[in-house]
C-alpha cells in the first residue's frame, strides 16, 4: 500500500513537471492559439452586454483638434495612462525589466520577449524566447529582388522612404494575400496574418541595415545573419556595430520600449486603418512607416539632438543650470518649442525616458559623456522653466529627450537614420495588433466626417 502511494505521488509530481516543461516550450503560434478563444468570447460578451453603453463625449474641439482624447479604437496590447505612463498588458516598464528574458549574457529586454508579451499577454520563458530568436534569424534573409530594389535606389533618397518601399515590396511574399485570393474562411485570417507579421519582423533588421549601408557606407560588405543571435544582436551586427556590447544592449532596450505606445499614435493607427481594409501586413506596415516619417511623429529625437548640440556649441564646456536656463528662455522667446518635453497624453515624466536614463547611469562611458551630461542637467532645469512659461500641459521630458543623444554618443550620428530604428521597433506593436484585429474580426474602419458648416449647424442645436 505504501509503495503504491509513493508511486502515485511520483507519477503526479512528474506529470506536473512534464506539463510545466511542455508549457515552457510551446511556440508563439501555439501560445496564441490558446489565448485567442477566450479573447474572442470576451469581446462577444462585451458587445452583447455593453454595446450601447456611452463611454465618452465628443466635443467640437476633439473633431477639429486631431481627435485627441477620443475613445474610439480597440487596441489591447498597451494602455497609456496620463499619470503612470505606458503599460503592456498591465505590466509597467519596470515590471517588464524584471520579468521579460534578456539576451544570453545581457540584461536588457529584447524584442522577442516584448513581441511575445504584446501578442499573447503572457511572459515567455527563456526557452521560448530563444526559440523565437532562432525562428526570426532563420527567416531574416532578404529576397534577392528586394536587395536589388534597395541597391538601385539613389543614396540621396530618404532612408524612411527606402524602408517603406522595401517593406511594401515584400508584399510579394504575403501568405495572407495568396490565401485570400484562393479563398479562406474569416476564422483563418489571423493565421496567415501571423505568418506574414513574423516574416516581416524577421526581415526588418536586414532591410534597415542594407539601407544604412547603401546610404552611409557604400561598398561595405554586409555580414550574413547569425542564427545564434537575437533580433537586435543581428541588427547591430549588420549595421557594423556588432562588437559594441553597450550599443547593442541600448538598442535592445530602445527597440523594446518603443515597440508599442497605444493604438492612437499616427503610425500605429495608420497600420490599423490600412489593415482594416484587409491589406496584408506588408502594405499595412509600409503605410505606417510613411506616417512615422512625418516631422510631428518620428523625427522628434533628431530635433532634440540638434537642439542639444546647438546649446552645447553656445554654452561650451561651462555647463551650469544657469546657462541652460538662459538657453531655454532664448529658445522659448524666439517662438520655438523646447524639443523633447511634453507629450500628447502624458502629464508626468515619461517612464521610457526614466528607463533610458537609468541605462545611462549604469554605463561609465555615458556617465562621462558631455552630451548625456547636458541631457541630464537640461532635464533638471527645463520643467521649472516650462511651468513658468505656462504654455505646456506637461513640462516633463519624454523619451525623445535622451534617445537620440545616446545613439550619437555611440557614434551612430546619421540623424536621418534614427527614424528607421524607430520603424524597426514600432512593428512589434502594430503587427501584433493587426493579427488580433483579424482574430477578433474587427470591421473596416469608417468614421463619420463633417464639414465646418455641418459642424456649426450641429453645435447650435
Amino acid at each position: 500500500m505504501f509503495a503504491r502511494s509513493r508511486l502515485s505521488r511520483f507519477i503526479q509530481t512528474n506529470a506536473s513537471v512534464l506539463q510545466r516543461r511542455l508549457a515552457s516550450t510551446k511556440s508563439l503560434r501555439e501560445t496564441l492559439e490558446e489565448v485567442i478563444p477566450a479573447k474572442q468570447e470576451q469581446l462577444k460578451r462585451l458587445k452583447v452586454e455593453h454595446g450601447q453603453t456611452v463611454v465618452g463625449d465628443v466635443k467640437v474641439e476633439n473633431i477639429i483638434g486631431g481627435m485627441r482624447g477620443l475613445k474610439a479604437m480597440l487596441w489591447d496590447a498597451s494602455v497609456l495612462d496620463p499619470n503612470e505612463g505606458i503599460r503592456f498588458h498591465g505590466l509597467s516598464i519596470s515590471d517588464c525589466q524584471k520579468v521579460l528574458p534578456p539576451a544570453p549574457n545581457g540584461k536588457e529586454i529584447i524584442a522577442e520577449s516584448m513581441l511575445w508579451l504584446l501578442l499573447t499577454g503572457k511572459v515567455p520563458t527563456v526557452e521560448q524566447t530563444r526559440q523565437l530568436s532562432r525562428e526570426l534569424a532563420e527567416k531574416g534573409e532578404l529576397p534577392t529582388y528586394v536587395e536589388n530594389l534597395l541597391d538601385s535606389l539613389p543614396n540621396t533618397l530618404h532612408p524612411m522612404t527606402q524602408l517603406g518601399m522595401g517593406v511594401a515590396a515584400l508584399n510579394r511574399e504575403s501568405s495572407f494575400q495568396a490565401a485570400y485570393e484562393r479563398g479562406i474562411k474569416k476564422s483563418e485570417y489571423w493565421t496567415y496574418t501571423f505568418d506574414d507579421s513574423i516574416n516581416l519582423i524577421a526581415k526588418l533588421p536586414a532591410l534597415a541595415a542594407r539601407i544604412y549601408r547603401n546610404v552611409y557606407k557604400p561598398n561595405t560588405a554586409l555580414p550574413s545573419i547569425d542564427k545564434d543571435l537575437d533580433l537586435v544582436g543581428n541588427y547591430t551586427r549588420l549595421l557594423g556595430y556588432g562588437n559594441n556590447e553597450s550599443l547593442t544592449e541600448y538598442l535592445r532596450l530602445y527597440i523594446a520600449l518603443h515597440g508599442d505606445h497605444e493604438g492612437g499614435n499616427a503610425s500605429a493607427h495608420t497600420a490599423h486603418l490600412v489593415g482594416s481594409t484587409l491589406a496584408d501586413p506588408y502594405l499595412s506596415y509600409s503605410a505606417a512607416l510613411f506616417a512615422l516619417a512625418g516631422p510631428l511623429h518620428g523625427l522628434a529625437n533628431q530635433e532634440v539632438l540638434r537642439w542639444q548640440l546647438a546649446m552645447q556649441k553656445e554654452i561650451g564646456s561651462n555647463v551650469t543650470h544657469e546657462n541652460i536656463k538662459d538657453y531655454l528662455w532664448k529658445t522659448l522667446k524666439s517662438g520655438q518649442v523646447v524639443p523633447g518635453y511634453g507629450h500628447g497624453v502624458l502629464r508626468n515624466p515619461d517612464p521610457r525616458f526614466i528607463a533610458l536614463q537609468e541605462f545611462c547611469n549604469t554605463r561609465p562611458e555615458l556617465q562621462n559623456s558631455p552630451i548625456i551630461e547636458l541631457v541630464n542637467k537640461t532635464s533638471e532645469v527645463a520643467p521649472d522653466v516650462l511651468k513658468e512659461h505656462g504654455k505646456t500641459k506637461n513640462p516633463y521630458p519624454n523619451v525623445d529627450a535622451t534617445s537620440g543623444c545616446v545613439l550619437y554618443h555611440y557614434g551612430l550620428n546619421e540623424f536621418k537614420y534614427y527614424t528607421v530604428i524607430f520603424g524597426v521597433s514600432r512593428a512589434l506593436g502594430a503587427l501584433t495588433q493587426l493579427v488580433w484585429a483579424r482574430a477578433l474580426g474587427l470591421p473596416l474602419e469608417r468614421p463619420k466626417s463633417l464639414s465646418i458648416e455641418a459642424l456649426e449647424k450641429l453645435a447650435k442645436q
